[in-house]
């Protein structure tokens, strides 16, 4: 199907987990963008696996958490066996209890969380145009003209704004001319989808890591005794462009230091990876988003996540300026926020990837001899267990150099600049238990008072609202008592005084205060945020 329109305010070239997310997200907020993407449909083959507690709870905000849940399972934890013994597990389960609504880590692959995002832009009249390439794009002042081709024909598209969703061979990112820096690993590795069977493996949702001095195996559960096979390519099978799954069981066999039998093959590729980043996020009115600014090693499953993040980060910021309630320049804080996160996760993933992968003789020996014992002794420590979920969940990332961050309270332990925490809370007003991420689900800011304050008060403040931010900001008031202490405990306020948050509509808190003045909130939302009253 041939694009249609001639001109629109947003196009998205690249219709992956990124690509879909923005367009998701520019719809909730009224933007009807255009989607492209070279491809003739969505994946069916795919080698992201896991989604994260930060990720299900976008997805809750947006309404489709159920879905995810009833076709996806959680993974227990991880199990490391060196030359063939199984030496430790890890296990997760609720390893995140009270953190979040989704204390564990989910296997949803890509290709599902595609379908599932496709079926949101559908049910919004937002159709995905397949089989369209981008050719070229030419920035003027105001808007981008963009050469595509589809199957058909060339044609011209003008944007206001263009999103690079495109991959890790992104054509936005190379007619933008941003540098993409990085490294590609020397080896070869192989991913394997199959449904196999093997004494090694054990039937319980662990992951399996099997180690040993030549080379590495990894098994993903997905459904009873199907996996997700990642493994490093023999040497002598790197230059053969026809390698099938045959040529690497002799190998995967000493691994395991066990037979293994490949019941149903469904998928079978060798490829290199890379970790790479791009020197810029954006060029005028084009964004990179997901793999086209960021790739890295598989460890942790970070990167599908974290390009959903990038969607969810701009799609906000620029819906509001496309329907004129945001100054331009709020734009600036995506990749002033995004670039940080994605640098450090490329150190981080790069520096375990080489441990695993690595034959040197010292680092084999600390492998065999002590990586297990360290991972066993740490894990009995609540505190570093929480502190890894954090990490791996993405629930600890926050903003807070941002320059959209306002932090004028005297509280420590939560600040402006950190995500929105879950905590459960009962509801006055409504007489109901919901929790904080409830209050925030509708688009647009959130003002939430803490204390106690006369109903002229919190009329007056109501009132205000509705003149000067109609739409763009809500509010709710949480009166101190014994239900809600929790909640006053974790914000460090004080029952008898008062706590202004204002919570951005990605759940970061981009405001918060002691007292509840509401000139200051004003200057917030004004000169930082840069809201314009409809």
């Amino acid at each position: 199907m041939p694009v249609t329109e001639t001109a629109t305010k947003v196009l998205i070239v690249g219709a992956g987990p990124s690509g879909l997310m923005m367009a998701a997200q520019l719809l909730r907020y009224g933007v009807q963008p255009v989607i492209i993407d070279s491809k003739d449909g969505p994946t069916m083959h795919t080698k992201a696996l896991a989604v994260q507690a930060r990720s299900l709870e976008i997805y809750r905000q947006m309404g489709v958490i159920d879905k995810v849940l009833t076709d996806a399972q959680p993974t227990n934890g991880i199990e490391f066996s060196q030359d063939g013994e199984k030496k430790t597990s890890l296990a997760f389960q609720n390893i995140g209890e009270g953190l979040t609504l989704y204390p564990y880590v989910l296997v949803y692959p890509q290709s599902k969380n595609e379908r599932l995002l496709l079926d949101y832009l559908t049910q919004n009249a937002c159709p995905v145009y397949w089989n369209t390439s981008l050719l070229s794009l030419d920035q003027k002042a105001g808007h981008v003209i963009a050469k595509l081709k589809d199957n058909n024909k060339e044609y011209t598209l003008t944007a206001d704004w263009m999103i690079g969703a495109d991959g890790a061979h992104s054509q936005v990112r190379k007619e933008i001319q941003a540098p993409f820096q990085g490294e590609t690993y020397s080896h070869y590795f192989y991913l394997i989808d199959a449904k196999m069977d093997s004494p090694a493996l054990e039937d319980n949702n662990y992951i399996q890591l099997f180690l040993a001095k030549n080379g590495f195996a990894g098994f993903f559960p997905m459904r009873e005794k199907e996996y997700r096979l990642i493994g490093k390519l023999p040497e002598k099978f790197e230059t053969d462009q026809d390698v099938k799954i045959d040529d690497v069981l002799p190998e995967l066999k000493d691994i395991l230091s066990a037979d293994i039998r490949i019941i149903q093959n469904n998928w079978f590729t060798s490829y290199k990876l890379h970790h790479r980043m791009a020197e810029s996020f954006r060029k005028q009115h084009c964004f990179l988003i997901g793999d086209a600014a960021h790739i890295h090693s598989p460890v942790g499953g970070q990167g599908m996540n974290t390009g959903l993040q990038d969607a969810y980060n701009l799609a906000w910021k620029l819906a509001g300026v496309v329907n004129g309630h945001i100054k331009p320049n709020i734009l600036e804080s995506y990749a002033n926020e995004r670039m940080p996160v994605a640098r450090d996760l490329l150190k981080t993933t790069d520096s375990v990837f080489n441990v695993v992968i690595s034959k040197n003789w010292f680092v084999g020996l600390f492998k065999k001899f002590v990586l297990v014992r360290l991972l066993t002794t740490f894990w009995k420590s609540d505190k570093i267990k929480t502190a890894f979920f954090k990490r791996v969940s993405q629930i600890d990332i926050n903003y807070r150099h941002s320059n959209i961050s306002l932090h004028l309270s005297y509280g420590s332990k939560i600040k402006a600049g950190d995500r929105l925490p879950y905590l459960p809370i009962y509801d006055e007003k409504r007489e109901v238990e919901t929790d904080l991420h409830e209050w925030c689900s509708k688009p647009g800011f959130t003002l939430i008072t803490l204390g106690r304050f006369d109903e002229m008060f919190l009329f007056s403040a109501a009132r205000w609202i509705s003149q000067r931010y109609n739409g763009l900001l809500n509010f709710y008031y949480l009166p101190p008592s014994g239900k809600n202490l929790k909640v006053f405990e974790a914000f460090e306020a004080d029952p008898h005084g008062q706590k202004a948050i204002i919570v951005r509509p990605d759940m970061y808190i981009g405001y918060m205060n002691d007292v509840v003045d509401l000139a200051i909130i004003d200057n917030y939302l004004r000169n930082v945020a840069g809201l314009v009253s409809p």
